[in-house]
């Protein structure tokens, strides 16, 4: 009796073990896919702000966006 207790108790722990591994290897990995979306996605945005025409703006004292006084882009 007290042998298929151990037996059922270390299956439980290597399961649990192996579950374990399994979740932090996927969390890992979708943690290294949303870097390097992030990524991606600073990079474009990085790209577009160079482009002609694109004004950054900033919040005013009343609350509104509105462009810097020194933008040369306009």
């Amino acid at each position: 009796m007290l042998l298929r207790v151990l037996i059922f108790l270390a299956l439980a722990i290597v399961i649990y073990l192996g579950i374990a591994k399994i979740w932090r290897d996927w969390t890992r990995q979708f943690k290294t896919d949303d870097e390097e979306a992030r990524r991606l996605r600073r990079e474009r945005d990085q790209r577009e702000r160079e482009k002609p025409g694109i004004i950054d703006l900033k919040r005013d004292q009343d609350g509104r966006f509105r462009p810097d006084e020194d933008d040369k882009r306009r």
